[in-house]
């Protein structure tokens, strides 16, 4: 992405009662850990459905059903000491095959090589700050969707 641009990309929260499949980074300039769910830029002409059924299929080797829209979040953050601008469209799905909801701990690999964990996490564990979450209005979002 280039410096002053703002990156278009799509998320997809899974959910298993009080777990959320999300990935696991690392902030390099504070070495703090966060998450976020799967997700990735949007290419030109792509819809953001297609987006995640692209990124679920390459990143983790799994299909997905019963896509359904959530919402847009704004994020504006810096990582790496460097400044970012999202437009976040979130949608929920649900796994095709059931042992994804068995699955601990995937290594995955981004587009550039990158590796990143994903992992079932304990929703409470970011409503009570023991784990921080991306997007930060993410679980606002979703709770209005209850």
């Amino acid at each position: 992405m280039q410096p002053g641009q703002i990156r278009p990309i799509a998320i997809v929260v899974f959910s298993d009662g009080d777990r959320m499949f999300v990935a696991e980074y690392y902030e390099p300039s504070t070495g703090k850990r966060f998450y976020r769910p799967i997700g990735g830029a949007i290419a030109f002409g792509e819809r953001g459905r297609d987006c995640l059924v692209r990124e679920v299929r390459e990143e983790l080797g799994a299909e997905i059903e019963d896509l359904a829209y959530l919402g847009m979040l704004e994020n504006i953050f810096t990582f790496d000491g460097k400044p970012g601008h999202e437009i976040v469209l979130v949608y929920e799905a649900e796994f095709r095959d059931a042992h994804w909801y068995e699955v601990q701990s995937l290594k995955c690999r981004e587009d550039d090589g990158s590796e990143f964990a994903a992992v079932w996490k304990d929703i409470d564990e970011f409503r009570m700050g023991k784990a921080i979450l991306y997007p930060e209005a993410l679980l606002d979002l979703l709770d209005r969707g209850k």
